[in-house]
């Protein structure tokens, strides 16, 4: 009789973990999502960072040799704090994304990834945008 309630613990056992294995497993599919949209827009951080360093140079040489438009010196600086925002923006949510799921239920972490994925998504946003935005503003 033992051999018999040991194969029902283990038919068991194995009923609940293949119950579980759907929200597992979209959440391995949504982890690796998340990290897709960081590693398409993380190759453009130097980007930002340069070309925020190039809006505030044509700023400081706009304003040096006619202090008078400053519109055109305003809009260099709000581009080039842009292109800072977004460079910050990466950095801020990837200190606090956490690969950590000890601990966590499998709905737990599929609730922690979603709103992981609305952030990193509104990063990817920011970078893509200020890039646009520059492309259009800064001479070359």
């Amino acid at each position: 009789m033992k051999p018999f309630s040991s194969f029902l613990i283990l038919l068991f056992s194995m009923l609940v973990l293949a119950c579980a294995n759907p929200l597992i497993e979209a959440n391995k599919e949504m982890r690796a999502q998340i990290i897709g949209v960081h590693d398409e827009v993380m190759p453009k951080i130097g980007e930002l960072m340069s070309l925020e360093k190039k809006a505030l140079a044509q700023a400081d040489s706009l304003f040096a040799q006619d202090s008078t438009v400053s519109s055109e010196i305003e809009a260099l600086r709000a581009l080039a704090e842009q292109l800072n925002q977004a460079h910050e923006g990466m950095f801020v949510w990837m200190r606090q994304y956490s690969l950590d799921e000890e601990g966590k239920t499998p709905e737990e972490l599929k609730t922690y990834l979603d709103e992981q994925l609305v952030k990193v998504n509104q990063v990817n946003a920011d970078i893509k945008a200020a890039l646009e935005l520059t492309a259009l503003k800064l001479k070359n």
